[in-house]
């Protein structure tokens, strides 16, 4: 079996990236999305973190969050997102028969892939990278044609804030800026 270690570094960034079981498009809804936004805050209520960036996809999402000063457990925010959004999802209806002698024994739904991909950030320079890549996956899903289409992320937090221009890695309507290199991001979360 194998052994999953995990960066524990206490305060720091850390990007999670859940997916969906089967890669089911359970966020394609406005209602799914309000469903996730609501288990989040729950989550933050108990275990407090700020959110410094996200992108919430039909079938996966990423985050990144600021943990406190002292605190390295992202796991234990994790988990708790995880199960207060398939509660509020599937609420008390039985689970499907086809799921697997392992999923049943584990008491876990047809929601969530298993475990998450997690990696902490020291750098500046690499939350910035990060932040791009979160803020352009619309784009490389080929969801919508630029950041600023998509309304499910906090690239119109970045852009209220001067942080991004509207246009940043925008193709639509005859405009064209830059599209950054995220191939190494690409390469490393294995998108």
């Amino acid at each position: 079996m194998p052994q999953y270690c995990r960066a524990r570094i206490p305060g720091s960034i850390i990007v999670i990236t859940c997916v969906t079981y089967e890669r089911q498009p359970l966020f394609s809804t406005e209602n799914a999305v309000n469903l996730l936004r609501y288990a989040v805050a729950q989550t933050r209520k108990e275990r407090p973190f700020e959110i410094v960036g996200a992108a919430i996809l039909p079938e996966h999402l990423h985050f990144l969050w600021q943990l406190p000063p002292n605190d390295c457990d992202y796991s234990s925010r994790v988990s708790p997102m995880k199960v207060l959004f398939t509660r509020a999802l599937r609420g008390q209806e039985p689970p499907p028969t086809n799921l697997s002698l392992s999923r049943r024994k584990h008491r876990e739904r047809d929601v969530w892939q298993r475990r998450f991909w997690e990696r902490s950030l020291c750098e500046p320079q690499e939350v910035n990278l990060y932040l791009d890549y979160i803020h352009y996956n619309p784009v490389k899903h080929q969801l919508v044609t630029c950041p600023h289409a998509w309304p499910y992320s906090s690239f119109s937090r970045y852009v209220a804030k001067g942080l991004y221009s509207e246009n940043w890695a925008c193709q639509c309507q005859g405009r064209s800026s830059r599209v950054p290199d995220l191939s190494k991001i690409m390469n490393e979360m294995g998108e």
